[in-house]
């Protein structure tokens, strides 16, 4: 992780004379029943290593780990600043390295689209931090995940009429922390989103605002005793269920130390909250996803509180 600095336009364009480091956090939307408003960046990041090259307008990418799988969102973001500002820009040697997985409800793109935004920002100066969150939710096309990246900690994200959006930064009880464990297929955004209903029940509805109000106020207060049933959701999980093998088991689980249990964004991660005894609430869901012949990762991870605003120089 790399410590939080100021630039101004000159030093961030001086800095690009040997080479730049941007990290960027993935997150956790939803959070149960904050559909498309809650998210929280976690200790999972994006890091890309930026060296002017010869030349103009060109931007030559390098993924440690392995090809690309799908569209360069770091690439698409940079662009898409770039044509709305106009110039040219130096050629840049970009290697990418991500702990995030992709497709894995994590935010991976949206750690990447706010990369392409941070290293705009290195190579033109310093953009407005509004303009940054409304031209991110544009590309992403809701704002949770965005937010928690570009603000770190937990967000809460409100799109307004005319396409703008406010997205404000909450506590987060540092004593809470997540194990999450990633079934080894990969869902898409979209194809969870589908199979979602267009309505729901007022009903349903007001179970989850009553639920929305007393998980904001379980996090503002620090008492996790409630932390359970105000994770409940009926308007996305239900809904996934048969996307996601095993979530119906782990909304389910019981242990003395687990504290709740939701999806992480469209999935297919899961993540259960704790403050204490990870490892045995790993161990439970271990046992739950092994029983049903799946194949998966555990990852226990902390959020991430600080602003995420990590652009760094290196010395030549």
């Amino acid at each position: 992780m790399v410590a939080d600095e100021m630039h101004s336009p000159q030093e961030s364009n001086r800095a690009l004379s040997s080479e730049v480091e941007i990290s960027v956090p993935g997150s956790i939307a939803n959070l149960g029943p904050g559909f498309d408003t809650l998210a929280v960046a976690v200790q999972l990041y994006l890091h890309i290593r930026v060296r002017v090259e010869p030349g103009h307008n060109e931007l030559h990418f390098n993924f440690r780990g392995g090809k690309l799988d799908g569209e360069n969102y770091i690439e698409r973001a940079f662009r898409f600043l770039a044509r709305q500002r106009g110039g040219s820009f130096p050629s840049l040697s970009i290697e990418v390295n991500s702990e995030i997985p992709t497709r894995a409800g994590l935010g991976s793109s949206a750690a990447a689209t706010v990369a392409g935004l941070r290293l705009y920002e290195a190579v033109g100066g310093r953009i407005p931090h509004q303009e940054l969150l409304n031209t991110a939710c544009a590309l992403e096309r809701h704002p949770d995940n965005v937010a928690a990246a570009l603000l770190g900690g937990l967000t809460a994200s409100c799109q307004l009429p005319h396409a703008s959006v406010i997205a404000l930064r909450l506590r987060w009880p540092e004593s809470l922390g997540f194990i999450v464990l990633t079934p080894e297929s990969p869902l898409s955004t979209s194809a969870s989103r589908d199979a979602l209903p267009e309505t729901v029940s007022r009903h349903d509805a007001v179970f989850n605002l009553q639920r929305l109000a007393l998980l904001l106020q379980t996090f503002q207060s620090g008492d996790l005793s409630f932390l359970r049933e105000a994770l409940q959701d009926r308007m996305h999980q239900p809904f996934r269920q048969n996307l996601v093998p095993g979530l119906q088991e782990a909304l389910s689980l019981e242990h003395p130390d687990l504290l709740g249990v939701c999806l992480s964004g469209a999935g297919p991660s899961v993540v259960a909250f704790a403050e204490q005894n990870f490892d045995g609430i790993a161990d439970v869901l271990r046992t739950t996803f092994l029983r049903l012949g799946l194949t998966f990762t555990i990852r226990k991870i902390g959020a991430h509180l600080q602003c995420p605003d990590t652009v760094r120089a290196f010395p030549k």
